[in-house]
């Protein structure tokens, strides 16, 4: 049976990891194996579960304890549940945002690029991404829209952060996903050749006089696709248009240019991903 334990002392050093650790605390890029993440609400938690993420302990709300989140306390043995009535967990800093539950867990290892692209057809990229709701939203989106991997270059925020968890619902945990390298050198070189030696064409999302349409023929019927989204604002590096098979553009209209790149992700998936 899971050890429930009542909260008493809002500095007790257990209550770091949901109260006051930053991000890159969390992240522990020193020792990644030691890393952990936070996973709020109950289908959330449940998701990270099914995906073989291992919890260290749970933060709940008294009453999910036999509601709600019975079914991941019955799962998650042996680990610390911390608790306490919701108008004194809200003295914990963000835990109003939760649902009631939060579970700190471990980091899984990423996987090499080749694992994850391992009989996929169609991939999405991330260039330099850095809001992490922006990365929770494509997260969702690739998910839903028939992707199957997402790849990030190192400067993208991680989407085990809480906030891209939050807002992808769980997805970081149900699609492939992992980084391409561990710095700037590695992208859009050798990365883009990898990809290229497994069999994709790589098709940049840009604003080109040049750009295909996204429902361009010979563009859909690609075997093996990277659609390759860049950052918000100043959109793809010129060197990463350079190097792909195609550059593609969504049609406008009211002269609007582009869209946010959440927005821009679920169009090209959804007209670009295998249905």
């Amino acid at each position: 049976m899971s050890n429930i334990i009542e909260i008493t002392d809002f500095h007790a050093p257990e209550l770091d990891v949901y109260a006051r650790l930053t991000e890159n605390q969390l992240l522990n890029r020193h020792e990644p194996e030691k890393g952990l993440f936070i996973a709020e609400s109950p289908k959330v938690i449940e998701r990270a579960l099914d995906a073989g993420c291992i919890p260290v302990s749970l933060l709940l709300e008294r009453k999910h304890i036999t509601g709600q989140a019975q079914h991941i306390v019955a799962r998650c043995q042996d680990i610390p549940v911390y608790t306490a009535d919701f108008d004194v967990l809200t003295q914990l800093t963000g835990f109003n945002l939760t649902r009631g539950a939060l579970c700190a867990m471990r980091r899984p290892p990423l996987p090499t690029v080749e694992e994850v692209c391992s009989g996929a057809r169609r991939i999405a990229i991330l260039e330099n991404v850095v809001n992490p709701t922006n990365v929770g939203a494509i997260f969702r989106s690739a998910a839903a829209l028939n992707m199957d991997a997402v790849l990030l270059t190192p400067a993208c925020s991680n989407p085990l952060y809480r906030r891209a968890i939050r807002v992808s619902m769980g997805t970081v945990f149900q699609i492939p996903w992992t980084f391409l390298g561990t710095n700037d050198t590695e992208w859009p070189k050798p990365a883009m050749d990898i990809l290229k030696r497994m069999g994709f064409r790589t098709a940049a999302m840009a604003l080109s006089d040049h750009a295909v349409n996204i429902d361009d023929p010979q563009l859909m019927s690609e075997e093996k696709l990277a659609i390759i989204l860049g950052t918000e604002g100043d959109g793809l590096a010129s060197s990463t248009i350079a190097d792909c098979d195609y550059t593609v553009c969504i049609p406008m209209s009211h002269g609007v240019d582009s869209l946010n790149v959440a927005a821009a992700s679920a169009v090209a998936f959804w007209q670009l991903g295998n249905r």
